[in-house]
């Protein structure tokens, strides 16, 4: 059984818990995985950035960051994905989208990466967009901010 827990900052509108699931679940049944924990937390451009500099050593904004709290070769995931409002915001602005699809995107993005998949090189990139695109024409996303 997978399951998923969704924290808000109060600063922000609500995320619907119930399609961050059904959006993480997918990612998940599709890639065989059938037992997890994930906590997907959103929030404000310092909480993110402080974990990516502390993390990372990398001092800049980000939209969204994972982190697999157990091994990558166990079969249950179990892990957090911070995901940063401002960013997407300006994401969405940037790339002329619905600031939920971004969102949605990043819920997925996440989730992939806590499966292992990366996108440091410009393959690894493509594959994932595929791979988000794919899985944001599949799921329904809308109504996810409230």
């Amino acid at each position: 059984m997978i399951t998923i827990q969704t924290e808000t900052d109060p600063a922000f509108p609500l995320i619907s818990s119930d399609i961050c699931t059904l959006l993480a679940k997918t990612v998940f049944h599709d890639q065989r995985v059938k037992n997890g924990e994930i906590t997907f937390i959103f929030a404000n451009d310092e909480m993110v950035a402080q974990l990516k500099k502390e993390f990372f050593n990398v001092e800049q904004l980000t939209d969204v960051i994972a982190f697999r709290l157990n091994d990558y070769s166990k079969s249950e995931v179990e892990g957090e994905i911070y995901i940063s409002i401002p960013r997407a915001k300006e994401n969405a602005k940037f790339f002329n989208e619905p600031i939920e699809r971004e969102i949605a995107r990043l819920i997925i993005h996440g989730s992939l990466h806590l499966l292992n998949y990366d996108d440091q090189t410009e393959k690894e990139q493509k594959q994932m967009r595929k791979m988000e695109e794919t899985y944001l024409q599949q799921i329904k996303w809308k109504g996810l901010m409230s």
